[in-house]
């Protein structure tokens, strides 16, 4: 993904309003990001910790959506669950469901879609190896190639997105 600046960031959301988008707050680590081995950004709100945001590359420019962080999540050391981004495992404290207001009148009507995502989106980061998830059982190996990876992950999103900003 190609660096960001802080007002493309806030620019690209289509499901809040403009002040909504102008008072989120960006990563701690916003200026260290690895952004050559993100393919979409992806953060919970420091500020305000039930709000998470996703900024993917799309064909107009970057394109931003926010989404709500459940309060309560009950979580079991035993059980697994998926990323329906990018189909890592984690234990269930790991997965958490994200639920994101529909752009224009539906969302403001209290509309919204879900997904059962990493809790710290860094899919990019998981399906690289570059982070490793806490499992009892260890990580399945995979016979696609990370090209493949990427572009299944890539897939997810946009499916979900594409729920988001439907007319």
């Amino acid at each position: 993904m190609e660096p960001l600046t802080d007002k493309q960031i806030r620019s690209s959301f289509v499901n809040c309003t403009k002040g909504e988008a102008s008072r989120l707050r960006l990563p701690l680590d916003f200026a260290e990001l690895p952004w050559q081995e993100l393919d979409f950004l992806g953060w919970v709100d420091p500020g305000a910790p039930l709000r998470a945001h996703v900024v993917l590359p799309a064909e107009d420019g970057p394109l931003g959506i926010t989404l709500r962080v459940p309060a309560l999540s009950r979580t079991s050391a035993v059980k697994s669950s998926l990323c329906q981004v990018c189909l890592t495992a984690h234990a269930s404290s790991g997965v958490t469901l994200l639920a994101a207001p529909l752009a224009g009148a539906r969302g403001r009507e209290g509309n919204t879609v879900g997904i059962y995502v990493c809790a710290d989106l860094a899919c990019s980061l998981y399906i690289r190896g570059k982070r490793q998830p806490k499992l009892r059982a260890g990580r399945q190996e995979e016979s696609l190639g990370l090209d493949e990876r990427i572009a299944r992950m890539m897939t997810n999103l946009h499916a979900f997105v594409a729920k988001v900003t439907a007319v």
